[in-house]
């Protein structure tokens, strides 16, 4: 199996499955005929930028972090990209540091990417203050974000 067969069939168990650990992650491989290590499951994880959500059944799953970069011009992911020097989650709030006279436009990026975890965006001059609904949004939106 190749690795990107690999990776694809991660993004299929976890999509089917509530998976909240790497443990479980690689039972449910190993069940389905691959013979992979938690180790390799960790860089999986890292590579397919895999965040922990609310789970239904579990306290928490694995899920693909949310990007609409699909929705924006390459123009504007790359504005956001050169102006950002720094993202820093604090709760549910994220503090995001641009050059100067930058967070204005780094603001108009974020909220052109319509993520849903966003409640508002406040810009300055060099600095963009990002609120979430909660802890775990904020952390899915840097995830998403540093995923650009």
């Amino acid at each position: 199996m190749t690795k990107k067969q690999r990776l694809s069939i991660i993004e299929n168990l976890i999509t089917e499955n509530e998976v909240s650990t790497q443990e479980e992650l690689t039972e449910l491989l190993i069940k389905n005929g691959y013979d992979v290590s938690q180790s390799t499951i960790s860089r999986d994880i890292n590579e397919l930028n895999l965040i922990k959500v609310e789970g239904v059944q579990k306290k928490f799953k694995y899920a693909k972090a949310e990007t609409s970069s699909d929705k924006l011009t390459p123009q504007i992911i790359n504005l956001f990209k050169q102006v950002t020097l720094s993202m820093v989650c604090a709760n549910n709030l994220i503090v995001i540091k641009t050059l100067a006279g930058n967070a204005s436009a780094a603001g108009m990026a974020l909220d052109e990417m319509h993520l849903s975890q966003v409640l508002g965006t406040i810009a300055g001059d060099d600095t963009l203050l990002v609120v979430a609904k909660n802890n775990t949004d904020a952390e899915i939106i840097v995830k998403s974000l540093r995923a650009l």
